[in-house]
């Protein structure tokens, strides 16, 4: 299998939902040496990432990125992702030689207009529809922002960033995940915002080994 180096630069579009879950729905997908960042009194965010990256990216696939909580790990801070899927064997054995991420194959549908699902041997993991906010104002220019996210490539942990540069604007969003899927016990229900990210230029930053023996993951 092949895949390029670190960073990737990707372009396409994203749907990213956000959530406010209970700490101990959260805690069953966070490995025991990360502390759960509270945002409310028994409350973190979680997340939903749905992207496609298509033409002038290092590789074309679409994704879904799942994340249960906010964490800290001295003194780093950013999302845990639990479980990420994609339709691209080299996303698939890059995300989780460069960054630990746990990727797996899965089968994408829909479209940039309103819904997208996701599924995996044609079992529905993930529905999303949605449409523009009416009261949303959609930036004509593109947004520059970071995210930071904890990886874990066998008993390492990783930590790399994310660069951002994307139109922004607010979407009314209808979420479903089916009772079987992996992280239906997360309890995500209906977001509390939904934004789409559109024009979006994404580098995604060569990791950073913070620890040696400090999880104890199995990818299948």
């Amino acid at each position: 299998m092949t895949y390029p180096t670190a960073p990737w630069k990707l372009e396409g579009y994203a749907i990213q939902t956000l959530h406010l879950v209970d700490i101990k729905q959260a805690v069953p997908f966070v490995p025991s040496e990360l502390e759960i960042v509270s945002l409310l009194p028994g409350k973190t965010l979680a997340g939903t990432y749905v992207s496609s990256y298509e033409a002038g990216s290092l590789l074309e696939y679409n994704e879904l990125i799942v994340f249960p909580a906010f964490v800290r790990y001295q003194g780093y801070i950013g999302v845990w992702i639990s479980h990420i899927y994609v339709d691209n064997e080299d996303s698939v054995a890059g995300g989780r030689e460069i960054w630990g991420l746990p990727k797996e194959i899965a089968e994408f549908s829909g479209d940039n207009h309103g819904k997208v699902s996701v599924k995996q041997n044609q079992r529905e993991l993930y529905q999303l529809s949605y449409k523009k906010d009416l009261l949303s104002l959609s930036t004509w220019w593109q947004q520059e922002f970071k995210g930071n996210a904890f990886g874990g490539l066998g008993s390492e942990l990783l930590y790399f960033q994310n660069n951002f540069k994307s139109q922004i604007s607010l979407l009314k969003a209808n979420l479903e995940i089916p009772q079987h899927s992996p992280f239906a016990s997360l309890h995500l229900g209906q977001p509390w915002l939904t934004v789409k990210l559109q024009k979006l230029e994404l580098l995604a930053g060569v990791p950073k080994l913070l620890g040696n023996e400090v999880i104890n993951l199995s990818y299948n």
